[in-house]
């Protein structure tokens, strides 16, 4: 699957969209609640993803995987989302991980940790953000110092996603203290069983309680020379080349989030009766309604618009995935929100999965860039 029209999925997009939605509706939705209730890391997703290929589907073929293309990726992460966003940050966040070797690293490196991830062996974190350096990537502290042929490694990275279930890590460190700032940077492959690497505690957290959150801790990490990404130097330009394709992953998942909220809040005002009818039949539920469609299908087109650009390379994909990814988190706020009032008291407990979807649809307005440093990547855009 390559080739496909701006505005038209392909027969074979919509036959994975069939095919993801089974396999989430019957292995991942029934274990959604307790997956959040527990804090438990989604294990019966993760085995139902890598039985299906749905796991690290971008991966190509000559690295064993099955090549799925950026909208294919997308509408993975989407489906899965829309019952579990938890779940949904298995295959984006191993896109996200190995993206920085997709575009950067040499083969030897792409054939040692991409076939493992394909064949579902290994999941692949990114460490990029640290307590004082979040939005300001730049200002990171985290330092690797040459040592013969390998490095040491010493710092920490913080908010790193499905930390502790990943088996590879890959990590920005500064390697020229004095270099020019953005350009001191280096990409490395870290494994979960390096010596003086450790986690900090999981993060407790409003929402995605699946996906575990923690702390990476380098004590003088000996990373040998051969686990480098792309150059010496270049490894927050390729940081952020991997965030031009990534985010329109996390548009995604805020699509997927919020129509599993707007197909429960549908189904409730159906049967949801006051007044003598149906709350479906008023005119100001219908409105609400309305406006919630309306803006899922807004964020859905461009989502998959930036999804082909990401395919494509296009130059532009730093505008439309920063616009895609800005618009539909937002978006999954308010449809959530609004998917909560609608149900009314139901919506605010458990019994519903509403106030689960609202909670996890905050986290897409801030991770991969908070929406601020989303605005600020299209004003730069188009004031280029």
């Amino acid at each position: 699957m390559s080739d496909f029209d701006l505005f038209t999925t392909t027969d074979d997009h919509e036959e994975l969209r069939a095919a993801v939605r089974a396999v989430a509706d019957d292995k991942i939705a029934p274990h959604a609640a307790a997956t959040d209730a527990e804090s438990a890391f989604p294990q019966a997703a993760y085995d139902a993803l890598r039985a299906t290929d749905f796991h690290a589907a971008h991966i190509a073929e000559e690295y064993e995987g099955v090549g799925a293309d950026a909208l294919a990726t997308c509408i993975i992460i989407e489906e899965v989302a829309r019952v579990c966003a938890s779940s949904s940050l298995i295959p984006a966040v191993n896109k996200l991980g190995t993206m920085p070797l997709i575009l950067a690293a040499s083969d030897d490196v792409k054939r040692r940790y991409l076939p493992p991830v394909a064949r579902g062996e290994a999941l692949f974190s990114y460490g990029l953000s640290e307590r004082e350096a979040g939005s300001d990537t730049a200002s990171m502290r985290t330092q690797a110092v040459a040592d013969g042929d390998g490095w040491i490694l010493n710092g920490q990275k913080s908010w790193i996603t499905n930390a502790g279930v990943s088996r590879y890590y890959t990590v920005m460190a500064v390697t020229d203290p004095d270099g020019p700032r953005g350009g001191n940077v280096t990409a490395f492959v870290v494994h979960d069983d390096d010596e003086g690497f450790t986690l900090g505690e999981p993060e407790r957290k409003l929402g995605i309680k699946g996906s575990p959150t923690r702390e990476l801790f380098f004590d003088d990490v000996r990373i040998p020379g051969d686990r480098i990404v792309g150059e010496v130097g270049q490894g927050l330009k390729i940081a952020l080349r991997t965030l031009d394709h990534t985010r329109v992953t996390i548009g995604a998942q805020a699509v997927g989030i919020a129509q599993g909220a707007l197909d429960h809040a549908l189904a409730y005002v159906k049967e949801r009766k006051q007044f003598g009818k149906a709350i479906a039949d008023f005119q100001g539920v219908q409105f609400m309604l309305a406006d919630m469609a309306m803006k899922l299908e807004t964020a859905r087109q461009m989502v998959y618009a930036a999804a082909a650009k990401s395919e494509r390379g296009d130059a532009d994909l730093a505008f439309f995935g920063a616009a895609a990814k800005c618009y539909a988190s937002d978006a999954a706020m308010e449809i959530t929100t609004d998917a909560v009032q609608l149900l009314g008291g139901a919506g605010y407990v458990k019994d519903f999965p509403l106030e689960r979807m609202m909670r996890d649809a905050k986290i897409t307005q801030i991770y991969e860039g908070t929406n601020q440093i989303q605005r600020l990547v299209m004003a730069r855009q188009l004031l280029k």
